[in-house]
């Protein structure tokens, strides 16, 4: 393939390759920050990434290719710690944005995401999914060397805070100084390396646990934004599958527990209280924002999740207990009417 030649070059200069091997090259579905292939070449097969200056979505979105080099560096910092949790790293070109990891098949490492949908839920996974997040926190808080790799904010805002908290600010201009209160705050904490894309799309399910993918929104900051950002997935998937709604309150409790029990570098209460106040605003944008979630297409199931998120931002939960106590009720009623 002619459009592949550059890639090409890439293996042959990692040393993936010989310089008389082309690789088979696979586009792969799933994400809209990267273009991702499944490459074989002479009987060994590889995953290679390369992000988009701008993201595949309908809105306009754009982003440094930069957080190619953050997603190397959370990579290689989590494979140190959890090498069985995290694709293997194997090459990087930094100037061109590209990294080469390890192929992990769907076959025998299917995704969450659909495995929750599918109402195939496990709860115990998802208390996993919280402690390796914890445990990656934790280290990371005492790494003084990912605070110098990760630091820089700009490109964790041009594809998170932007696209989810500030644009859902335009969508809702009574809610953009709440929003941008979230953003700035979110930003002045430099407490550990984010992965900032922790949803159960990027979980792969395996035999050794939990394996995280896709940490181009990585940077070193505030952990909470992690935990709310995965607990917003829950609650939408209870308003997507109704008749899981109990199942997917036990994976709330049970990730937010177990994360929760890892927190060793501030009090619990001072997180979780970041966590219940920003989850309202990713919910709000996960309707409104950038990058709506697809499962959620009709207009009534949207603005449920919109009046639930406009009313904790305006009357703001601090537990994350109470708040799964008042979503479970919310959620029960409406499927009542």
């Amino acid at each position: 393939m002619t459009a592949n030649i550059d890639l090409d070059e890439f293996l042959w200069s990692a040393g993936l390759a010989e310089r008389d091997e082309h690789g088979d090259w696979m586009p792969l579905t799933g994400g809209v920050s990267s273009d991702i292939w499944r490459v074989d070449v002479h009987g060994s097969t590889y995953c290679v990434k390369r992000a988009l200056g701008k993201l595949k979505v309908s809105a306009d979105w754009f982003a440094s290719t930069q957080r190619n080099a953050y997603e190397w560096a959370w990579l290689n910092f989590a494979a140190r710690h959890l090498p069985l949790n995290v694709p293997t790293p194997l090459a990087h070109d930094s100037a061109a944005g590209i990294l080469a990891m390890s192929f992990l098949s769907s076959d025998s490492h299917p995704v969450w995401k659909n495995k929750l949908l599918a109402g195939d839920v496990d709860v115990a996974f998802a208390g996993k999914v919280g402690r390796l997040i914890g445990r990656l926190h934790s280290i990371s808080s005492r790494d003084e060397s990912l605070e110098s790799q990760l630091g820089d904010t700009k490109s964790f805002e041009a594809i998170r805070l932007d696209p989810y908290l500030r644009a859902t600010g335009l969508q809702h201009p009574s809610l953009a100084r709440r929003m941008n209160e979230l953003c700035e705050r979110t930003i002045s904490f430099r407490i550990a390396a984010v992965h900032g894309d922790i949803s159960p799309k990027n979980i792969l399910v395996s035999q050794s646990g939990p394996i995280f993918l896709d940490a181009e929104a990585s940077w070193y900051g505030d952990p909470a934004f992690d935990l709310a950002f995965c607990l917003n997935h829950l609650l939408l998937k209870c308003v997507a599958r109704p008749s899981e709604r109990s199942l997917y309150m036990q994976c709330f409790s049970s990730l937010s527990h177990s994360y929760l029990q890892e927190i060793d570098w501030e009090p619990r209460g001072d997180l979780e209280e970041r966590a219940a106040t920003l989850l309202p605003a990713l919910l709000l944008a996960r309707i409104d924002g950038k990058s709506p979630v697809e499962y959620l297409s009709d207009e009534h199931s949207k603005c449920f999740v919109r009046e639930a998120a406009i009313g904790w931002l305006n009357n703001p939960s601090v537990d994350l207990t109470d708040l799964a106590k008042q979503w479970t009720d919310l959620t029960a009623t409406e499927e009542k009417q």
